[in-house]
């Protein structure tokens, strides 16, 4: 998937945003899922290259432009391929352009409250009617294009309380306790430097990105409903479910616009959409919900390609796509003598969903057969260059050190080729080993640094005061962490070059190395951050580690706050009822995962 395009904006925000909803205990109208011919749209979204939903009288592409839909099965006179189609596509650019502006602040519509002249604040929009069309204002800011000069941005007054960014009188509560509770939860391993600005950029996103702050208020609205034993009902689960509605009406817009556009004119609008969508995925994979797996990771996919394509055509240099969109998305200098130089939120945000992402796509990739969509970009940014740390830092994010997802990652890859073989019939198996030596090599290299390093350098931190500041650390489990990820890789490997072999010696010293580490890591909750090792480890394990293994789950409380490791034992259960069935020769993991779903992203 090269662009965003406007059928995944439909199916995954509109349709869909409303059968999550149902899932969740609602019912919401329901749109028709139509397939695109873009042959045969109209002559509107022909003349501009983009894709028709070919609905009528009317399509949606044009309605949310405020453009002239030309149907019919004549040509309109001005579609000659000469001179008046050049100038009706000009013609369409300048519409495109200045009612993009219109749309998103600078000109106040009638019916519209609120309005300011700021041209990088969204503003909500008027109510449409029509069958076929959206009702744009169910939601308080439709869209969110961020202007390129970030520090002109103002806070959207959003309802009758002066120039309070809330719409609803208990966001301001969600809002923190999104911070303070639901985003450690999530992610209990980034503790960016209190001297950097720490987590301080999620506070800005929120208060200045309605597609972000909507993202993160539907999730501290379900989980401050966890908190208060709320059951699917109530004054407390609707707020939950409005929450969500509006987070995906805003993601739906947003991604509408910057599909439209060039993306060097949103650079900060794409990143925060694309912030947006690591957030509802992180939040979807939290309450089970997995069908949409693929389609959120390739739209965010996508946003990155075209962020990392467009950084030649912003600024030509010596620096790689990933540190130019980084420069470009700094702002003016916000240091002092007293805080010293900091990064701007968005920059924060780019590299904090760019680590999420690439750690999603290479699970994934374990689970689809195929070689990660960002691997060609492994070597730049996860290892080290010149002597230079690494521009992305998994470890600082999901509490694993990158060399062991640079090699899960050369194991799919390996793992793509060899069933590309067999299906031609080419496999060289000495080849295969080969390939599999070098693998294994790393590992156990780094595997060894690792044990060295851990016995003879404790990581101690040298600022007192900011030891006395911190309450709680997990800074001190990532080794353990990367040990965990370490012997489910070696694991993970075993089968693709040997096989199913649960009798394997080796295969049974790494999956008692994974349960002893996993007994050791504390506090517990973090085992929820470990469920792709703990459900590699748990597949081939025999009766003794795989009970111990189980048990660790069940002792987990409560229940729904550790969806994703409840679905590892799931999968865990369906290999160990056919363990000694069916064609165990060409049994491997990938088989486990597909048979609960075309992606089961354990992240």
């Amino acid at each position: 998937m090269n662009d965003l395009s406007p059928m995944y904006i439909r199916s995954s925000y509109t349709i869909w945003a409303s059968h999550r909803v149902q899932k969740m205990g609602t019912h919401l109208p329901h749109r028709t899922v139509r397939t695109y011919r873009s042959s045969n749209g109209c002559w509107t979204c022909r003349l501009r290259r983009k894709k028709c939903d070919e609905r009528h009288p009317v399509c949606d592409g044009c309605d949310a432009l405020d453009l002239t839909c030309y149907y019919g099965q004549e040509k309109p006179d001005w579609m000659d391929g000469g001179v008046r189609q050049e100038e009706m596509a000009d013609l369409l650019r300048r519409k495109v352009k200045e009612r993009g502006h219109r749309r998103f602040g600078s000109h106040n519509r009638a019916g519209v409250t609120g309005v300011t002249t700021d041209p990088g604040i969204v503003q909500p929009q008027d109510t449409r009617s029509g069958s076929n069309r959206v009702r744009e204002a169910s939601c308080p800011q439709a869209l969110d294009i961020i202007s390129q000069r970030r520090t002109s941005c103002k806070l959207l007054p959003t309802y009758a309380r002066g120039n309070s960014v809330f719409n609803q009188p208990g966001d301001p509560v969600l809002m923190m306790f999104y911070i303070e509770h639901v985003f450690p939860f999530l992610f209990p391993f980034y503790q960016p430097p209190p001297l950097q600005g720490g987590r301080a950029w999620v506070l800005e996103m929120m208060m200045t990105s309605p597609v972000l702050r909507q993202a993160t208020l539907c999730q501290g609205s379900y989980f401050f409903s966890l908190s208060r034993g709320v059951a699917n009902g109530g004054p407390l689960w609707e707020t939950v479910l409005a929450q969500t509605r509006d987070a995906f009406e805003v993601l739906r817009g947003a991604l509408q616009v910057i599909s439209g556009a060039d993306i060097r004119e949103h650079l900060h609008g794409a990143v925060r959409v694309m912030s947006s969508i690591m957030q509802m995925q992180r939040f979807e994979i939290a309450v089970l919900s997995l069908d949409n797996c693929q389609s959120h990771l390739k739209a965010a996919l996508a946003l990155f390609r075209q962020l990392l394509d467009s950084a030649g055509a912003i600024e030509p240099s010596g620096r790689s796509g990933f540190e130019t969109v980084m420069h470009s998305l700094g702002s003016p200098p916000r240091g002092s003598a007293l805080y010293g130089e900091l990064p701007s939120a968005e920059q924060t945000a780019f590299r904090f969903s760019s680590t999420l992402l690439i750690f999603d796509d290479i699970i994934a990739s374990t689970v689809l057969q195929e070689e990660p969509r960002l691997y060609e970009h492994h070597h730049s940014l996860l290892e080290d260059i010149r002597g230079a740390a690494p521009l992305a830092d998994l470890e600082g994010v999901v509490g694993c050190q990158n060399w062991v997802l640079v090699q899960i990652g050369e194991i799919a890859v390996l793992d793509a080729w060899k069933q590309r073989c067999k299906s031609g019939g080419t496999l060289d198996m000495m080849e295969l080993v080969r390939r599999a030596t070098a693998i294994k090599d790393s590992l156990e290299a780094h595997l060894a640094q690792l044990h060295a390093n851990t016995e003879a350098n404790p990581r101690e931190d040298n600022n007192r005061v900011l030891e006395v500041l911190t309450t709680k650390s997990t800074v001190s489990q990532r080794p353990l962490v990367t040990l965990v990820w370490a012997h489910a890789a070696l694991i993970y490997l075993s089968v693709v070059v040997s096989g199913w072999q649960t009798a394997s010696t080796e295969i049974r010293y790494h999956v008692r190395r994974v349960v002893e580490v996993l007994a050791e890591i504390s506090p517990s909750a973090l085992l929820r951050t470990m469920a792709w090792p703990l459900c590699v480890a748990g597949c081939l394990a025999d009766s003794e580690p795989a009970t111990q293994l189980r048990d660790i789950v069940e002792n987990l409380q409560p229940r729904s706050m550790f969806g994703t490791l409840r679905k590892a034992v799931e999968v865990m259960e369906n290999a160990w009822r056919h363990g000694g069935s069916g064609d165990v020769a060409n049994r491997d993991l990938a088989m486990c995962f597909r048979n609960h779903g075309d992606l089961v992203l354990l992240v």
